[in-house]
């Protein structure tokens, strides 16, 4: 793994992977099943074990998570589908490992599971036809300290409310009384120093008195463990970096250290690092704790519990053996529980296309650079676009301070660090102002993303990225721009002339209007009846998803049968065989509310909404 931003020199890495004897003697062949191996591990395993990660061909269908309308129940649901996928199509696959003897770690965030073996192990399994790949499990360095951290006198030098926070104008939010209350954050890092005067307040286990780890801490490191030790039972930070960036995002000591964006949230947190050093694996088992959290034992997850913003200041490089996709499926599967990822794109700048790492390079991450003080972009921040997938996607998608910055670390102290690192938290604070501004945003990914975006401060460049100029908005340098905190609470990212604050709120549910109807269902066929029909010509200000339902009367559809719910298409179909005539209607829904246009007198037609799964 690769941390963005950090200050202490002279770390060794881990080593990844153990030695022995291996099947070298096959190197020469080239049967099919080496094509689904990544070649790394093809490489190490030549020499002896190693470990991998089996990903099976069959991954869960979340497409239906949109239909739900609280983040609740999106993260039941979604929790609830990749277990089964996973315990029906793993078993066969986890017989063999056990009949092998091969130790071996189920996980159902991704389809898939950590193993270690020899070469003649991956080929059997690689040969099975339910295993889609054989990826590597690589640990991974972490990055070298980003530009010239601020460091010595400075950094024991409390300034109040740290730049950071000012440029993007938290405090202004705080004096509205939003300071993220309600709102849980989660971090994964290098762990974190939970009782810092800066952190404990706000830390979920803690309730003023006693600290209770279940459901708010995870360690993802079981073994070594460097000064924390492995499965640490509280959570603990053998390094500085995790400590550093919840700070970021929470902390407060309640007097001259205000260094979080959202002091009042409430923060969890899963160690994804040994020492600074990560793997695939790791990272896998912090996102699938943090979608349903488990007590100290791992046991009794509950989806609830789960964060609503998660900050990923860390890579995950392919120079390293790690696969661009490896934690594609897992993040994505995150982003449809209704949770937030924010990631920093990395230090890797300033040349273009150097957003070259998961997790910052997938469409279902917001991902960020670093800015100074001056608003300009760091030296180190990564650009875009993202070339290693073959996308050519825009990232980043926003920047934030991340020069300079000053924040708690381990022995109750503060540090001034530089680094992406720095920016993704900032960020992931915005979100919790946000939410606790906007408590209806919970769960809406999109557009939270969508404010986030475009309230942002536009900044340009002179620089050109990928034939996107960089004095557009956005750019490969600075994605939409800074982000700016007032502007996402006071603003009109929609331009529809209500504030993003009373935009879609439950006093004010038109205000980033209900769709326009669907328009021109067509029928044909019998049984089944195939439909379909024209978009929404307006959709308001969010996506829109469709439900059809069905009736006897023309002009009563409460008691309507529903035959589809929370689609993104626009055909449908109907296998009834009609005794009599029957009658359609679509609903066009977005988060503000659903729609079935007007009867031929004028009056608002009315219909049982479609309801659960």
């Amino acid at each position: 793994m690769r941390i963005m931003g950090s200050r202490l020199p002279g770390l060794v890495a881990i080593a990844a992977l153990a030695m022995g004897a291996g099947a070298g003697a096959r190197a020469t062949e080239s049967p099919a099943w080496r094509g689904k191996v990544h070649p790394a591990v093809l490489e190490r395993a030549a020499t002896g074990p190693v470990e991998f990660l089996i990903v099976l061909a069959e991954q869960a269908d979340l497409g239906g998570a949109d239909r739900f309308r609280t983040k609740e129940e999106r993260g039941a649901w979604v929790v609830a589908r990749l277990r089964e996928v996973a315990a029906r199509t793993q078993a066969p696959v986890v017989k063999q490992l056990a009949a092998e003897g091969v130790e071996h770690r189920e996980f159902w965030i991704a389809n898939l599971l950590w193993a270690r073996g020899g070469l003649d192990e991956i080929e059997r399994i690689a040969e099975r036809p339910d295993v889609g790949r054989v990826d590597g499990n690589p640990s991974i360095r972490m990055e070298e300290p980003a530009g010239d951290p601020a460091l010595g006198p400075a950094a024991s030098q409390a300034a109040s409310i740290e730049w950071g926070l000012q440029r993007v104008g938290a405090p202004t939010l705080w004096s509205m009384g939003y300071r993220g209350g309600g709102v849980v954050v989660g971090g994964e890092d290098t762990g974190y120093e939970w009782s810092h005067a800066a952190l404990r307040s706000q830390y979920r286990g803690w309730d003023g008195a006693t600290a209770r780890h279940d459901y708010n801490w995870h360690d993802a490191i079981h073994s070594g463990g460097a000064s924390c030790g492995a499965d640490s039972p509280f959570p603990c930070d053998d390094h500085n970096h995790g400590t550093h960036t919840m700070g970021i995002m929470v902390g407060d000591d309640g007097g001259s250290n205000q260094i979080g964006m959202a002091p009042a949230a409430r923060w969890i947190g899963c160690r994804n690092m040994d020492a600074g050093n990560g793997t695939p694996a790791t990272y896998t088992e912090c996102f699938q704790w943090f979608v349903a959290p488990t007590d100290l034992a791992g046991q009794n997850p509950d989806p609830s519990l789960s964060p609503d913003v998660i900050n990923n200041s860390w890579t995950c490089p392919q120079s390293e053996g790690c696969s661009w996709d490896t934690l594609r499926t897992v993040v994505e599967n995150t982003r449809a529980a209704g949770i937030l990822v924010v990631a920093s794109t990395g230090n890797g700048g300033s040349g273009c296309a150097t957003v070259v790492s998961p997790p910052a390079i997938y469409a279902a991450t917001l991902s960020v650079g670093a800015t100074d003080s001056s608003d300009l972009i760091a030296p180190f921040s990564s650009r875009g676009p993202v070339t290693v997938d073959g996308s050519n996607r825009l990232k980043p998608d926003v920047s934030a301070p991340g020069v300079n910055v000053r924040s708690s670390v381990r022995g109750g102290g503060y540090a001034v660090f530089s680094g992406t690192s720095m920016a993704g938290p900032h960020v992931a604070g915005l979100a919790a102002l946000l939410m606790s501004a906007r408590p209806d945003l919970r769960g809406r990914v999109s557009e939270l993303e969508t404010l986030l975006k475009l309230s942002s401060t536009p900044l340009t460049s002179a620089q050109d990225c990928g034939g996107i100029p960089g004095s557009s908005v956005p750019n490969p340098i600075y994605g939409y721009g800074r982000i700016d905190a007032i502007e996402t609470i006071l603003g009109d990212a929609d331009a529809d002339g209500a504030n993003n604050l009373e935009d879609c709120r439950p006093a004010d549910p038109l205000a980033w209007r209900v769709p326009d109807p669907a328009r021109d269902l067509l029928l044909s066929g019998a049984a089944p009846t195939a439909m379909s029909w024209s978009p929404s010509s307006d959709p308001g200000a969010t996506s829109v998803l469709y439900d059809v339902v069905r009736s006897q009367s023309p002009s009563d559809f409460s008691a309507a049968t529903c035959l589809l719910t929370g689609s993104s298409g626009t055909s449908a179909s109907d296998a009834a065989l009609p005794g009599q005539i029957f009658y359609y209607l679509v609903r066009a829904e977005n988060s503000c509310g659903g729609s079935l246009g007007v009867g031929s007198d004028g009056a608002p037609r009315a219909a049982r909404a479609c309801a659960g799964p």
